[in-house]
């Protein structure tokens, strides 16, 4: 039996629904009627289309968050509108995250290392994860269980690596593993009901991975829906002694 069944009614919060993993989490969560209220933010509505569309239909349990995890003021002004509705979050999901935009590419080698790109992945990919834990944390302190789960990545993984390359991706996600790390020790503290994981999503079709799924085998490649349902499965089962860990879409742990 999930966590989530054991509570009703059930508030949630899907950070980056826009489009991709996100927006596919908003569609399933809507799905499951124990589910009351999903919160879902957007960076700019021009992107947002479909997520708004959405809203619209669910006018009632969907609510839709303009905020840009990169700017601290906007994760505490939507806080503060989700904190005038419910006083308690019981999922909260962040599927924000940068792999390559515009200029910005995966780098091959040392050579092409520039400081500019680095500061962004880390911008979006780390800090922005330690910046809503940190405002989300009153929301999480009550008595019943919860999970705050970010999208990580297997590049992540420092054990893991033995091809190289993608420096500032790879490094992102490893800083922001060890930043939701240790901010499940804070939770422990404060909101012992609480669990912070990280989870590896495996490769999605989404834009994010659609430069680099060529070398995919077609069974390795989920679609946002099979995403979504494996991810929400660990969830699910996830234990009072998971807090802290980095799990992949088939439950297995991960090597830091």
């Amino acid at each position: 039996m999930s966590f989530i069944d054991k509570i009703n009614p059930v508030n949630a919060l899907i950070v980056g629904a826009n489009r991709g993993i996100g927006l596919g989490f908003v569609k399933k969560l809507l799905e499951d009627n124990i589910i009351a209220k999903v919160y879902a933010t957007y960076r700019q509505p021009e992107s947002a289309s479909d997520l708004i569309a959405l809203a619209g239909e669910h006018s009632q349990r969907l609510i839709c968050l303009e905020m840009d995890i990169t700017d601290e003021l906007q994760i505490v002004e939507a806080v503060q509108k989700i904190h005038t509705q419910v006083d308690k979050l019981h999922l909260v999901v962040n599927c924000v995250g940068l792999l390559h935009e515009d200029t910005l590419q995966p780098e091959k080698s040392l050579r092409q290392i520039n400081s500019e790109n680095l500061l962004r992945y880390f911008q979006i990919n780390s800090v922005g994860a330690v910046l809503l834990a940190k405002h989300l944390l009153p929301l999480f302190r009550h008595g019943e269980r919860s999970v705050f789960a970010t999208i990580s990545a297997k590049l992540g993984s420092i054990g893991d690596n033995q091809l190289g390359g993608w420096y500032g991706y790879r490094a992102s996600k490893a800083a922001l593993n060890m930043l939701m790390r240790t901010a499940a020790i804070e939770y422990k503290r404060s909101c012992p009901k609480a669990l912070i994981v990280t989870l590896h999503p495996g490769t999605t079709d989404t834009r994010l991975s659609h430069p680099f799924q060529r070398n995919v085998p077609a069974e390795q490649l989920f679609s946002v829906e099979r995403t979504v349902t494996q991810l929400l499965a660990v969830i699910e089962q996830l234990q009072e002694g998971d807090s802290g860990q980095f799990f992949s879409w088939n439950g297995s742990r991960l090597p830091w």
